[in-house]
């Protein structure tokens, strides 16, 4: 049903290009960028007295030392082992978060809390794909890049900007104060900045103002949309919420019509066994979380897991002369023409899973395929077995789908291709392998 349902890819509402793509993309890189991310994701703010306790039963990881100004990634796992997903939980209080992401882990969240015995208070602030007709309470901008604190620095009228990993501060831009969060789109510093949704088009404006005189570029849907390959971050992993008893009151608990009953999964990985598209934290690059120091939902599983062997995240390296290939195959005039691969994200659903084969045998799944204008290349992250996660080693990726293409009507007809791909290590760019969590 997933593989053919007709919703297409995640959508990311905003317009798609302020200038160029390429350039929107260099800017985080080279510059700086203005990403708004006030409408495409979801926000559940939880508070009261089992507000840690409710995310320390839910949660791989610990939340030892965790209170106000504080923030990290809440990843989340079902009863045996596998991923529902990952979000950013924001400290507002020591006893009040909000939990901002996709809406797999808000609704597992939100699930516990109104089912089980916690003294907590829900408050949901849908994104905008689900309630288009209500206003958001919060806007959310990220500016990132090279130049984004010399940009915050000079719109700022408070006090020093926190720019310690992961920690949040404050910031008054035109006479509103926000709070903010430091951390890195594709892989570069910045500052995350938020506040009341009536403060946003004043802040916005004041920031496009001062950021004329360091280049600033707002970053639209289709540069915005191959910003996590660039990171390293898995944006889509499909939630392990569709079998076993364990999940099965959290199934009939969620909407028909919600994000996990409407998601489309694609690519050339197909597999009649849902379970296959599960991923554990070690997929990831989540294992370094997994703290046994709490109990918590899944953990007998994943101790039983720990040993290993487990799966490895890398980055793929497309080789050009296999891509060119596929681009001089779309004009060949008889046939179907391989799958058309956009740019600069070429994802055509919520969930993409290509086959990764060394000498034609299934060695992992490639996501997020993108072309980088910062990398000149085409690349992906890819979940592979241990052995081939060397970089240097040489994959090969296969793109499109079989037997012409699935039912979704984002699909085109097409045939299948296999081109050549190379392991690197993640984040594709090494600076920000080097500095993405000094930032202090």
């Amino acid at each position: 049903m997933m593989y053919n349902a007709p919703t297409g890819r995640y959508a990311f509402p905003i317009a798609s290009e302020f200038t160029h793509w390429a350039e929107e993309q260099r800017a985080w890189r080279e510059g700086v960028a203005l990403m708004d991310q006030s409408f495409h994701m979801t926000d559940l703010y939880v508070s009261g007295p089992d507000t840690i306790r409710l995310l320390e039963h839910l949660a791989v990881n610990s939340f030892k030392g965790f209170g106000r100004n504080k923030a990290k990634q809440i990843v989340c796992c079902n009863e045996d082992g596998y991923l529902i997903g990952d979000c950013i939980v924001f400290g507002l209080e020591d006893d009040s978060v909000n939990i901002v992401g996709r809406p797999p882990v808000p609704n597992w969240v939100q699930f516990h809390a109104e089912t089980g015995d916690w003294d907590v208070t829900i408050t949901r602030d849908q994104r905008s794909l689900d309630d288009p007709d209500k206003p958001r309470l919060t806007y959310r901008y990220e500016v990132q890049g090279p130049k984004a604190l010399d940009l915050l620095n000079a719109v700022n009228e408070g006090g020093p900007l926190t720019t310690k990993f992961f920690n949040m501060g404050e910031i008054t831009i035109a006479g509103c104060v926000g709070r903010t969060l430091s951390h890195g789109m594709g892989g570069s510093q910045g500052l995350e900045i938020f506040g009341p949704a009536a403060d946003g088009p004043k802040v916005k404006a004041a920031l496009l103002k001062a950021g004329e005189a360091f280049g600033l570029r707002q970053v639209g849907s289709r540069a915005y949309a191959s910003a996590a390959a660039e990171s390293g971050w898995v944006p889509s992993p499909l939630p392990a919420i569709y079998t076993g008893d364990g999940t099965r009151a959290y199934r009939d608990w969620l909407p028909a019509q919600g994000f996990e009953g409407m998601s489309t999964i694609g690519g050339s990985f197909v597999s009649d066994r849902v379970e296959d598209y599960y991923f554990t934290p070690w997929d990831l690059d989540y294992g370094r979380v997994v703290k046994f120091d709490h109990d918590f939902i899944g953990r007998k599983a994943l101790e039983a897991m720990a040993p290993g062997p487990h799966r490895q995240k890398v980055t793929l390296v497309w080789n050009p002369d296999d891509v060119a290939d596929l681009f001089r195959g779309l004009q060949d005039a008889e046939g179907l023409a391989p799958k058309i691969m956009e740019m600069p994200a070429a994802h055509y659903a919520a969930h993409p899973y290509d086959r990764v084969e060394k000498d034609g045998a299934l060695v992992g799944v490639s996501i997020t395929p993108i072309y980088s204008a910062n990398e000149r290349a085409f690349l992906s992250l890819a979940i592979v077995a241990p052995e081939q996660a060397v970089t240097g080693t040489e994959l090969s990726v296969v793109w499109g789908e079989p037997d012409g293409g699935s039912r979704k009507p984002a699909v085109e007809r097409h045939r299948q291709v296999t081109l050549r791909a190379t392991v690197h290590p993640w984040p594709i760019h090494e600076a920000s392998r080097l500095t993405y969590r000094n930032q202090n």
